[in-house]
């Protein structure tokens, strides 16, 4: 896969996450409440990592894809204001462009770096790139854990539905990564026994 289409990707996930909330329909919403959590974020530049043969392409492309779609993000936000989970219309700043571009991109950045990386070494096959295809899980049941016990109240009952769900999936999603490995561990063993 070339670099323009990953970089494509950063402008749709940018522009999905921005434009999500102007339509109020259940898709949408959920879509909104999605986007508007870190975790999803750091999937796409762990999935950008792991696409990439190269550790250094990995790290480099992912961050610069992730710091794309932020820039998308507010500039569509900016041209198009939605107010976010929790606030009304007329809570939102104006001049909030440019300080979320400029904190936020270069979060995308920092952080697109170790996620790429750590996407490419989750490529590593068994036990030793478990603990990397374990991390985009943690981060999900980790973060919306704590939206739920900080922001649940505020937030709404879809809202707490959908997180209630990303964290349900997240704890599927890491046990069926065990049990796959675990599965192919046996796998190859019996494998192995039947050679001797």
């Amino acid at each position: 896969m070339s670099v323009l289409p990953v970089l494509g990707a950063g402008v749709l996930i940018g522009a999905i996450g921005a434009l999500s909330g102007k339509f109020d329909t259940p898709i949408f919403h959920v879509t909104g409440v999605v986007f508007a959590g870190g975790w999803s974020w750091a999937c796409f530049a762990f999935l950008v990592g792991y696409t990439r043969r190269s550790k250094v392409e990995s790290a480099c492309l992912a961050s610069s894809a992730l710091a794309v779609g932020v820039v998308v993000y507010y500039v569509l936000k900016w041209l198009s204001p939605v107010a976010p989970i929790g606030m009304s219309a007329a809570g939102m700043e104006s001049d909030g462009i440019s300080s979320g571009i400029i904190a936020w991109g270069i979060a995308g950045l920092l952080f697109g770096v170790p996620m790429g990386l750590f996407g490419n070494l989750a490529r590593i096959p068994g036990i030793g790139g478990l603990a990397f295809r374990l991390l985009v899980p943690l981060i999900a049941f980790v973060e919306t854990s704590a939206r739920l016990a900080a922001e649940a109240d505020t937030a709404g009952k879809f809202v707490e539905v959908t997180w209630n769900t990303i964290r349900v999936l997240a704890v599927l999603t890491a046990l069926a990564l065990v049990g796959h490995m675990v599965w192919e561990w046996v796998r190859s063993a019996r494998k192995r026994e039947s050679r001797a």
